[in-house]
């Protein structure tokens, strides 16, 4: 599989990575043998980089791949792990002494002494301008506790004042074919920063897979029933904030865009790979098959002209005036 170097981590990464928040928590049960074959299948298939966080299952996620870690040392694994999301959610949490507990719990999860990449994990929006948080961080890798740090954000404007810090090394930012502002801006600004893009929320929540109709129905414990309207953390993450029923009308209509041999989802992962500025995108795989069907998109020849010009369009007509002033 096709790698690019991840910023300013200088590490080269896989196009297709893997999300692991479905391994933690909140998109229904997945048992722990099966969460170890999904990250299995998707290093057989050349993915380099897992996506996780500390508050994914309260620490699940990180301590799976902490056990694949100590499984596969032969892997050549790049984790991006995230923190700041097990606190009251307001600017005062996020200083040195709060950083380097989680730090330590996340380390003890993923059994590393030094953390590949931590990123601020969609913190206040103050919290990007804030000198001390960025010179808390600094002082994380200068202590050796992590390699490189960056952060995960809601808005593009967050990502921009995030790409304006010297130290960040990437922005993980949703975009998708129903999530087009990043593109006007954030991508250009951190190509020519050197910094990393790393894409989640690619299938809208799995909207873009296709498979979903107005009958069905997602588990009490799955953030698709009870964060739809942004009830428990930002409506963004959900759908790509997208109401759903609205979703699915423009998801029926992206599906007839996919070419002949692949799937609308394996489509959508491969528009978001060839965005100029896009390091990595990051999917989750609840199955086997899943892993497998996602890193198959990296093999999937650009798609063309019309077909990009028909996503804009699609975007324009549909979703545009729902999604684009928010985030």
């Amino acid at each position: 599989m096709e790698q690019r170097v991840l910023g300013r981590t200088g590490r080269k990464v896989s196009v297709v990575g893997l999300g692991t928040w479905q391994l933690g928590a909140d998109w229904g049960e997945v048992r722990e043998e099966d969460a170890l074959a999904v990250l299995d299948a998707a290093v057989a298939e050349g993915v380099t980089l897992f996506d996780t966080a500390d508050v994914y299952g309260d620490g699940r996620s990180e301590q799976l791949i902490g056990r694949y870690l100590r499984e596969r040392p032969d892997a050549g694994i790049f984790v991006a792990t995230k923190m700041g999301r097990r606190v009251a959610q307001v600017p005062e949490n996020y200083v040195l002494d709060n950083f380097r507990a989680w730090n330590d719990r996340s380390r003890a999860n993923l059994g590393v002494d030094t953390l590949d990449l931590v990123q601020l994990h969609c913190p206040p929006t103050a919290v990007y301008s804030s000198d001390a948080v960025f010179d808390a961080l600094d002082t994380l890798v200068e202590e050796q506790r992590i390699a490189a740090y960056a952060v995960s954000v809601e808005t593009c404007e967050e990502a921009l004042t995030a790409i304006a810090r010297p130290g960040v090394a990437s922005v993980q930012i949703i975009l998708n074919a129903l999530r087009l502002k990043p593109l006007e801006q954030v991508l250009p600004a951190a190509a020519e920063a050197g910094v990393g893009i790393i894409a989640r929320v690619p299938l809208a929540s799995g909207l873009l897979s296709g498979r979903y109709t107005k009958d069905t129905v997602f588990p009490a414990d799955d953030h698709r029933t009870y964060n739809r309207h942004g009830e428990a953390f930002d409506q963004g993450e959900t759908f790509s904030g997208v109401d759903y029923a609205t979703g699915l009308e423009a998801a029926a209509e992206f599906a007839a865009l996919a070419p002949e041999g692949a799937t609308p989802a394996q489509t959508a992962l491969r528009w978001i790979i060839q965005q100029p500025g896009v390091t990595t995108v990051i999917p989750g795989a609840r199955s086997v098959e899943q892993a497998h069907a996602n890193a198959e998109a990296a093999a999937l020849p650009p798609l063309p002209q019309s077909t990009l010009d028909a996503v804009r369009d699609l975007y324009d007509r549909s979703i545009r005036a729902q999604v684009h002033h928010r985030w």
